[in-house]
């Protein structure tokens, strides 16, 4: 397995959603995984590679897979995110026939109501913990989200 297909892979996970992927091939083993970060930037992604014990070290060389180490700057850092504090689907309209709740751009204040999560029949407003401007929505209307998954980026300045 070369670099551009452990990056394919790494972009294929990160995609998905999922926060942890574990590949065994012959000679080596990557595990991915996808961690929130809880000073409300986006998601980061560890890889621990690890080389796999081979049985006849003379017959069988091992394949030495090396990664290109990236710093990312994340410029979401200075903002906060709104989570979702249940399982559900989001509406981002109180009904199919009223606007949105939130747009990129809105100013909120703390306690207005930003989407609706609907969790066994039941419509839960989500309310804004924080005052700001609404920059990135995280999830598409009538999408369903995980328990503290993020659904919006304000910029509490």
């Amino acid at each position: 397995m070369d670099i551009r297909e452990i990056q394919n892979l790494i972009k294929f996970v990160s995609k998905s959603g999922a926060t942890e992927v574990k590949l065994e091939m012959d000679d080596f083993k990557i595990t991915i995984k996808t961690v929130a970060d809880n000073s409300g930037g986006e998601n980061t992604t560890y890889i621990q590679h690890s080389p796999m014990p081979v049985q006849n070290p003379v017959a069988a060389p091992v394949a030495v897979v090396t990664e290109a180490a990236a710093i990312v700057v994340d410029e979401n850092a200075k903002y906060i995110t709104i989570k979702s504090p249940i399982i559900g689907t989001l509406y981002r309209k109180p009904s199919p026939d009223k606007p949105v709740f939130v747009e990129v751009g809105t100013t909120i204040s703390k306690g207005d109501v930003v989407c609706v999560i609907e969790a066994m029949k039941l419509f839960n407003e989500i309310e804004s913990e924080i005052s700001g401007k609404i920059v990135k929505i995280l999830v598409d209307d009538s999408s369903p989200v995980e328990f503290d998954q993020p659904l919006f980026l304000v910029d509490p300045s």
